[in-house]
């Protein structure tokens, strides 16, 4: 049954459901068991799930049409060009952002010559790579915090380097950045916003 040459349900349906199960168990295994739990950051799994979920669609809804190639040129440089006018975020984040963009791909693309159990061996891999090279990996987290320093012998800009090696002395942290803040000449108090590094092997 057709409406405006249409059809209103083709056997394809349960294929991208089902696909969508496989596609949604893994980038879940990615973004919660993964990331989510050794980053401590929640404010990106929103944009990988949706992400992913979008690529997964716009590649499985494209797989049913004839692409000649400046059209499938024509995607690729679409993707390209499309990026997000917001901070620059970390080269962790973003190798997470390719591999969600890239297991989508796998699971909505994959045809008929390849078999369930190449797909479920694809994203195993994928998962297992990330998890051995995060739990043998030592990478550094940066955290920021405000300090009240009692000291405004440093707080000219042209002491910036003097007032970080301070703090470092003080502090024990491996300072990376500071902004002096209010300055409270009265109490002889100023507040110091440092950004650090965090090593962990966890």
């Amino acid at each position: 049954m057709e409406f405006l040459d249409i059809p209103f349900f083709d056997n394809d349906f349960y294929k991208m459901f089902v696909r969508l199960f496989i596609d949604l168990t893994f980038l879940s295994l990615i973004i919660s068991w993964l990331y989510q739990r050794r980053a401590k950051k929640s404010e990106f799994v929103f944009t990988f799930y949706m992400i992913g979920i979008i690529v997964f669609f716009l590649c499985f809804t494209l797989k049913k049409f004839e692409l000649d190639l400046g059209m499938a040129l024509g995607l690729f440089a679409i993707f390209g060009i499309l990026r997000y006018r917001t901070d620059t975020i970390a080269i962790k984040e973003m190798t997470y952002l390719f591999v969600v963009i890239g297991v989508s791909v796998i699971n909505s693309l994959a045809n008929s010559k390849m078999s369930y159990a190449e797909i479920f061996g694809a994203n195993s891999i994928v998962i297992l790579a990330l998890f051995l090279i995060e739990r043998s990996w030592v990478y550094s987290i940066q955290k920021r915090k405000v300090l009240l320093w009692n000291d405004l012998k440093y707080i000219k800009p042209q002491d910036e380097h003097l007032l970080m090696n301070e703090l470092k002395q003080c502090t024990g942290l491996a300072i990376t950045k500071l902004e002096v803040g209010d300055v409270n000449f009265a109490r002889e108090t100023v507040k110091i916003k440092i950004t650090y590094d965090v090593i962990s092997e966890e």
